[in-house]
């Protein structure tokens, strides 16, 4: 379920884009142990993606972190063959929901279709915070 491809030195407590957003500081330290997280709603008991204080659902207060299975399916992608390096822009439906952006590897675009089941890995950004991306299941 992980790639630990990380830069030990590094984490999200000293990138500048994780600090910029404290409200996801739970994100990020789960991230860091190869954890995939999600705010859900005590109220609605739905999960959503981007991490918001408020649901974006129902707008209640009353939301807490929940792991998530790191299992979905892959929704829509579009290769990017003159990125340096390549790379596969992708929206990937989580199996609790919400549909989130990522980045598909570990697979060659021509073997990739919609519908299929991905995983969640986890690759170390240039500025250390683990990342989330996602994988042919």
């Amino acid at each position: 379920m992980n790639d630990t491809t990380k830069n030990p030195s590094a984490g999200f407590e000293n990138d500048p884009y994780a600090l910029a957003y404290p409200e996801t500081r739970e994100f990020w330290a789960a991230a860091e142990q190869c954890s995939l997280m999600l705010k859900t709603c005590d109220d609605c008991h739905k999960p959503h993606w981007y991490p918001r204080v408020i649901c974006p659902l129902c707008g209640s207060e009353r939301t807490r972190w929940q792991r998530a299975s790191g299992k979905g399916t892959l929704h829509a992608f579009s290769p990017a063959r003159r990125g340096d390096p390549p790379y596969v822009l992708a929206y990937v439906t989580l199996d609790e929901g919400p549909m989130v952006m990522s980045n598909i590897v570990d697979a060659e675009p021509e073997a990739l279709q919609i519908g299929q089941p991905v995983s969640v890995t986890w690759r170390a950004a240039k500025e250390g915070r683990m990342m989330p991306f996602f994988k042919p299941a």
